[in-house]
């Protein structure tokens, strides 16, 4: 709260996983970082959201999501839009450095446009292929790189999935020939490791953020830790068919 009262901006990543920050925000006193004024940026305000469910949150559908899926940075194309929403946030704050920032976003976007090709030709040969994740963290990653979740074993967040679910997970896994589990570090091993070894498919321990792991130093790291992760563990699997040219 002492925090939120000094503020210029508060940037707000979670779609409405986050709707707590509203009560901070009103309770904080601080006008310039409202809903509606400069200094409140919505970093998914020109994102193209996936998963996106009427009625908002709750626990009915047994997901949190409930504007949309809120992992949209792991698509690496992005972070055009989030940059520039922060862009113009800070330019507005702190004019007489507008050009420094944005710059520095530029020479950001130039290091994924460099690397994005890469990115795409690690995965190319895996598109389309059936994966499974232990929590939906990544459609936008699939998206971005032509990857296929047939699902996910966490179906409410923190809550183990019954005995039904993982074996309607193990039976589709086996039928579509998964080749990878998905999960993070922080994720249970045990239900991961039972539908490998159900389904045959490859275990790839992936991050969604910053720190998550220690080669995902920054953002760009991250994506690359996670390309570089999923491509060496699906090698690990069946023969993937030819990349396209």
């Amino acid at each position: 709260m002492a925090q939120l009262r000094e503020a210029q901006i508060v940037l707000r990543v979670g779609l409405d996983y986050d709707l707590w920050l509203d009560k901070l925000l009103k309770q904080s006193g601080n006008a310039a970082i409202q809903r509606g004024a400069p200094g409140y940026v919505d970093a998914s305000r020109d994102v193209a959201l996936l998963d996106v469910r009427p009625g908002g949150i709750g626990p009915g559908d047994g997901h949190a999501h409930g504007r949309g899926n809120p992992h949209y940075w792991l698509d690496p194309a992005n972070a055009q839009a989030i940059t520039g929403s922060i862009l113009e946030a800070l330019a507005q704050a702190d004019a007489p450095r507008a050009k420094r920032y944005e710059a520095n976003r530029l020479a950001f976007l130039a290091r994924i446009a460099e690397q994005l090709p890469q990115w795409q030709h690690a995965l190319a040969s895996w598109q389309g292929r059936s994966l499974i994740a232990y929590h939906d963290t990544w459609p936008y990653f699939a998206r971005r790189f032509r990857l296929r979740f047939i699902g996910a074993i966490e179906t409410r967040p923190g809550v183990a999935p019954s005995p039904r679910h993982l074996a309607a997970l193990a039976q589709a896994g086996a039928e579509q020939r998964v080749a990878a589990i998905v999960r993070e570090p922080n994720e249970p091993k045990r239900d991961a490791e039972f539908l490998a070894a159900r389904t045959g498919a490859v275990l790839a321990v992936l991050a969604s953020g910053v720190g998550v792991v220690p080669e995902a130093r920054d953002y760009v790291s991250l994506i690359d830790y996670d390309v570089r992760t999923l491509a060496a563990a699906l090698a690990k699997s069946a023969p993937p068919r030819a990349a396209p040219d």
